[in-house]
């Protein structure tokens, strides 16, 4: 099973259109930032009707030691539900450091475990009504799985910032309320095709007023979702019964 993670640009410079100067009240210095994406064909670059679920998100790099020192002392709190054998959200987006509850929502067992990329753990067999929580140290994707139902896929993209977005089905993306700065803008889409990935960093400057993105286009090719138990073996068929 072949996941990209990428660490994308945009494409051009940020489209800024600043007040003079920044006013003394404190809300004042942080600006929502917009930005719209397009998923297209890799080959004939026809766009997708659907472009949710694409990431961008924004790095300080000005002061980025305090930051991260700040972000360090204060762990946020997430959860993706077990429900009706799916997890709910399919995709989280997470700060560096955070912890993820896992709450069993279910009348039955199930599991979670992410053992391919990113951060690896297996949290075993659990009853309904119990929950198990697990910190998110690891940079980019972790992919998750129940080892008793092969339809339950999630992903938690961990990042190293508290400025994110992720994009509607019309491709809209908001960041809210991001601090005026320079930062460097990353890009991430599990589909992304290979000749989006690696491409060189650029650093834009947000500032009071209205800060919008340049349109982003991403290149997507289809991935084989199918995959083996923890063990590596095929799925009981039994999964789908009531009992399980």
């Amino acid at each position: 099973m072949t996941r990209n993670f990428l660490i994308a640009s945009a494409l051009a410079a940020l489209v800024l259109r600043p007040s003079f100067g920044f006013p003394k009240d404190a809300d004042a210095r942080v600006a929502d930032v917009t930005g719209e994406v397009r998923l297209v064909e890799s080959n004939f670059w026809r766009p997708e009707k659907d472009a949710s679920q694409v990431v961008l998100w924004l790095v300080p790099v000005q002061g980025a030691a305090e930051n991260s020192a700040s972000a360090a002392a204060f762990k946020h709190h997430y959860r993706i539900l077990q429900h009706n054998k799916t997890f709910e959200p399919k995709l989280l987006v997470v700060p560096l450091g955070s912890i993820v509850d896992f709450p069993n929502l279910d009348p039955w067992f199930h599991n979670v475990f992410s053992l391919y990329q990113g951060k690896r753990f297996d949290l075993g067999l659990y009853q309904a009504g119990a929950e198990k929580e697990v910190v998110f140290d690891r940079l980019g994707p972790s992919f998750l799985f129940c080892n008793i139902h092969p339809q339950m896929i999630a992903v938690i993209l961990t990042v190293n910032s508290d400025f994110f977005g992720i994009s509607d089905k019309a491709g809209h993306i908001l960041i809210p309320r991001v601090p005026a700065g320079r930062y460097a803008m990353h890009v991430w889409y599990d589909n992304a095709a290979s000749e989006f990935t690696d491409s060189s960093l650029r650093q834009i400057d947000i500032g009071p007023g209205e800060n919008i993105l340049p349109p982003l286009s991403v290149p997507v090719a289809k991935h084989d979702r199918s995959h083996k138990d923890k063990y590596g073996y095929d799925y009981d068929p039994k999964a789908s019964v009531p009992a399980y």
